[in-house]
């Protein structure tokens, strides 16, 4: 299992097992990546917040405590460190003050994202606040759940569910009006 793996490697890791560290750069360096160029739509400093992420994993991976998965500890690393340079270059594009409205719609984005629509679809979720964005990317393309979600971000779970409902009403609005659809 995947975890299990990652959890021994952050253990030799945190015996300063340089083999250990590579491997586990390996295995999540490209969806690390990826989620935090997506947040930027800055490959430089997706890069150098990459490096940043990597480096407290070297410095600080006898803190997981094994309460999440590996993967929503470090995402949450990741997600803090971009957050902060957003909050940095654009305060005004991170908002945390949103109204609590609990999203009981479980339906799938994964229906839009088809091959004529992709690039609709991108371009809408590139106008989402950071936070929706957020959410939308570690839901539908890291596949986590609510209550991961809620761990990475380091809010209530509800929260992830209020933004993941604007995030859906932002979408169907700029998906309408790039597609015409009625």
């Amino acid at each position: 299992m995947q975890d299990d793996n990652a959890v021994i490697l952050l253990q030799n890791i945190s015996a300063g097992d340089e083999q250990s560290f590579a491997d586990f750069y390996r295995l999540y360096e490209s969806r690390v990546y990826q989620f935090i160029k997506s947040k930027l739509n800055d490959s430089f400093e997706a890069s150098d917040i990459l490096n940043e992420v990597f480096l407290d994993v070297w410095r600080k991976a006898d803190s997981f405590e094994g309460r999440s998965k590996v993967s929503t500890w470090l995402f949450g690393i990741a997600y803090y460190k971009t957050m902060d340079r957003l909050r940095k270059k654009k305060p005004d594009l991170v908002d945390d003050d949103l109204l609590e409205i609990e999203d009981d719609a479980p339906t799938q984005l994964s229906c839009l994202v088809s091959a004529e629509n992709a690039g609709d679809v991108r371009f809408c979720l590139e106008t989402l606040k950071a936070a929706h964005r957020a959410v939308m990317q570690l839901t539908f393309f890291d596949d986590l759940s609510y209550r991961e979600i809620a761990l990475i971000v380091d809010c209530p779970e509800n929260t992830v569910k209020t933004r993941m409902f604007h995030a859906k009403q932002a979408m169907k609005q700029c998906l309408t009006r790039r597609m015409g659809v009625q």
